[in-house]
């Protein structure tokens, strides 16, 4: 324990007339229930609108769209093909 809180724990214990060990029980607690104080507020993450996609993409139906696009990629291997 540091010199200096052992004095100032002796002189407490002194003037209070109570335990040198009553008074660092009482000095841990108060210690302990103490709330943290931040030492800065909580980072927010800034949000920006940016609107709507461009072009017609209903994005609600996505598995729709790729299996759509699929079937173009394949009819358009297959005419690559011929």
């Amino acid at each position: 324990m540091d010199d200096q809180v052992l004095r100032q724990l002796r002189a407490k214990a002194a003037s209070s007339g109570k335990p040198l060990k009553a008074v660092v029980d009482e000095a841990l607690r108060a210690g302990l229930a103490a709330p943290v104080p931040r030492s800065r507020p909580a980072y927010v993450c800034p949000a920006f609108a940016m609107g709507l996609p461009q072009g017609a993409i209903d994005f609600s139906k996505a598995l729709q769209l790729a299996g759509e696009l699929e079937d173009q990629a394949r009819f358009e291997k297959l005419e690559q093909g011929r």
